[in-house]
């Protein structure tokens, strides 16, 4: 019988926006996140903290679903912050 292994953690980051009056549907997909909706300035701003996110973590040697809830919320507290100046 062969040993069965544990399943693989996955996570990833889900952004949803509501302030679209266009008409358009906008939905981005990437490494380790998903965003849906938004005008086209606010659907831009999801792309960029999801990127920024993953770059963080990346130079971190991290994998989004090896974060814990703290060090996540360090990183997009410092991407937030990054993003005002």
């Amino acid at each position: 019988m062969k040993a069965s292994r544990p399943p693989r953690k996955s996570a990833a980051l889900l952004g949803m926006a509501f302030d679209h009056s266009d008409g358009h549907t906008r939905i981005t997909r990437g490494d380790n996140f998903f965003l849906v909706g938004g005008s086209n300035k606010t659907h831009a701003v999801m792309q960029e903290t999801a990127v920024k996110i993953n770059e963080h973590l990346e130079r971190r040697g991290q994998r989004l679903e090896d974060a814990s809830v703290s060090e996540l919320r360090d990183i997009c507290r410092d991407v937030a912050e990054r993003s005002a100046e």
